[in-house]
């Protein structure tokens, strides 16, 4: 296994990738996606993820979100290395300390958007009426708080990826993951949430990987990174 000391912050970060590899099977032939990954991410650095389809990019959440395993390397979360932890122990670190939000918002039909929040949080132990409050509280936090009792059939696009932005991090996750939350989105509704979502950052110190083709959207965050011949590179933002 590789230690931290090859990845600068990983002491502190909420978020480490150390000498991550990964490959698949492509016919007769290994294709591989991921090289040797070192990347780290501190709390409530909101960092941009830009690269082209089929790079890697979904591969390398589903490894820091702990949905996939690498061939090789090591994942930290809150400076704990998650590499050897069982699939139970794996689980209970994505419940508490990893939030999810997708292209698509995948919220539960036959509930409200304030039980949709209040699931995670129950599952977790929360009592309903805590979950309840706590829920209210963000969507108020993503002006959404009118809209608690409507079922998603009864939302916007926009509305439902704030509610799912809200549901993500109804835990107080110390990492925040998106995989193109605004893809599916106009440009002005996409703006809405981000500005939502930035702010909810900021609060929170959430430590923030953003998968985006847009990249006005990642001119506004901290840095912003892309996958180059399986490797994380640094990308220069405009303006700084």
């Amino acid at each position: 296994m590789n230690g931290p000391a090859n990845v600068a912050g990983v002491e502190t970060a909420a978020l480490a990738l150390v000498g991550v590899i990964r490959s698949f099977e492509e016919g007769e032939h290994e294709l591989q996606v991921l090289r040797g990954i070192d990347f780290a991410i501190q709390p409530g650095e909101m960092v941009a993820l830009v690269a082209p389809s089929g790079t890697g990019k979904s591969t390398l959440l589903h490894i820091a979100g702990l949905l996939e395993h690498p061939d090789g390397g090591d994942v930290y979360i809150g400076g704990r290395n998650c590499s050897d932890l069982s699939d139970e122990e794996r689980t209970a670190i994505r419940r508490h300390d990893v939030g999810f939000v997708y292209q698509f918002h995948h919220l539960l039909p036959e509930f409200t958007a304030l039980e949709n929040i209040m699931m995670p949080q129950m599952i977790a132990g929360l009592a309903k009426g805590e979950a309840a409050t706590r829920a209210q509280e963000l969507l108020e936090y993503m002006r959404m708080g009118p809209r608690g009792s409507h079922r998603p059939s009864e939302l916007s696009g926009g509305e439902q990826q704030r509610v799912a932005v809200a549901r993500a991090v109804a835990n107080a996750p110390r990492v925040l993951l998106l995989d193109e939350p605004t893809g599916n989105l106009d440009p002005e509704t996409a703006h809405y949430v981000f500005e939502a979502l930035k702010a909810l950052v900021r609060a929170s110190g959430v430590a923030t990987l953003f998968a985006t083709h847009n990249m006005e959207l990642a001119a506004q965050m901290d840095r912003c990174v892309t996958l180059r011949d399986g490797h994380i590179a640094e990308l220069a933002l405009p303006g700084r």
